[in-house]
């Protein structure tokens, strides 16, 4: 850094804040470390008592935190993101739209560890709504090589890192099975619930049946919603635990979906199943009980990642198990915890 007069720094780079002292009114910075004079600048500078400032010499060699931000927005800002202006070297991601937020771990933990310069992100694979915070990009030093900040934008390559992808999926079916709700005998409590969930996401319900433990009649039922109704999702309650009686698991596999998983390290939500059907591959799951009265369980996870045709894989669920214990907390604020943050 240099010692310039205040007259000749119009173009040049604060190396640190200025405050400003009004008694009784302020004390705050008026200029932050980083900014860049401008030639309405001189006049506050010299109320201020700045007739001297220390700046960065120029350096072809190096760019300016503000500029290498931008770089860094670049590798991470996709389709549906809006960014906010460049300020102090920072800049911020927020969401244009309702969707499933995306990260790829990977290359973000290779920015992260290339030093000189971080990308901070919400948690991957969780809903967000339009405008909330996605992530913040900036450097650590107020200047940085222009060859380094190159390098990791080679490194990461054109894909950005972040992804904002919109719910796909609007029509979906319910299939409630059991004796005990097909005679009549209780209420089905637990189709409201999944329709409730469904609505969240804008997804309508265009099919409903309630069958009793005949696997044969849910798997029709099931191709029905599907074929003959054009279901993009299904829901089967009841009939997912081990119980002699209870064969949903058997009537989602005669289908001739693929079965993904039967079982997740979750609780509540062990008794999960996930499968696709189809060319197409429509998911089905199949929901077990603790769905109907616990506030957040494996289909809070799950849902949103279907809804946006984000294929879910075995391993995917099985990296669940780190983060997948609900702790039933007084006030629940998912998704802002700690609850299904592992994969």
């Amino acid at each position: 850094m240099k010692l310039i007069k205040t007259e000749d720094a119009v173009g040049s780079v604060l190396c640190h804040d200025l405050t400003q002292i009004i008694k009784g009114v302020t004390k705050d910075a008026v200029f932050r470390k980083g900014h860049i004079v401008q030639p309405e600048d001189i006049p506050v500078l010299l109320s201020i008592g700045k007739e001297h400032l220390y700046v960065w010499e120029a350096d072809e060699n190096m760019l300016h935190e503000n500029d290498a931000a931008r770089i860094l927005c670049a590798i991470c800002k996709n389709a549906n993101m809006h960014e906010s202006e460049v300020k102090e070297g920072k800049i911020e991601l927020s969401a244009t739209c309702e969707g499933l937020f995306k990260v790829d771990s990977k290359r973000l933990q290779l920015v992260n560890s290339f030093g000189q310069m971080m990308i901070a992100t919400r948690h991957g694979n969780t809903p967000v709504k339009k405008g909330d915070k996605l992530a913040g990009t900036r450097i650590i030093p107020l200047v940085i090589e222009k060859e380094k900040m190159y390098s990791i934008q080679e490194l990461c390559g054109e894909e950005p890192i972040l992804k904002l992808l919109p719910y796909k999926l609007k029509k979906a079916a319910v299939i409630a099975t059991g004796s005990e709700i097909f005679t009549g005998r209780i209420k089905d409590t637990f189709t409201p619930v999944i329709e409730e969930k469904l609505a969240e996401y804008g997804v309508e319900v265009v099919f409903k049946q309630v069958l009793g433990d005949d696997p044969e009649a849910v798997t029709a039922a099931i191709k029905s919603a599907i074929e003959e109704k054009g279901a993009e999702l299904v829901c089967c309650t009841g009939g997912m635990s081990v119980d002699p009686d209870d064969r949903t698991p058997l009537a989602i596999k005669n289908t001739g979906a693929q079965i993904i998983s039967y079982g997740a390290p979750v609780l509540p939500g062990a008794m999960f199943l996930l499968a696709y059907y189809g060319v197409n591959k429509v998911p089905i799951m199949g929901l077990p009980g603790c769905v109907m009265y616990s506030k957040r369980t494996i289909f809070d996870l799950v849902l949103p990642r279907v809804i946006a045709c984000d294929y879910v894989t075995a391993e995917e669920l099985a990296q669940l198990g780190e983060g997948g214990l609900c702790l039933n907390c007084p006030v629940c604020t998912y998704p802002a915890c700690g609850f299904g943050k592992g994969w």
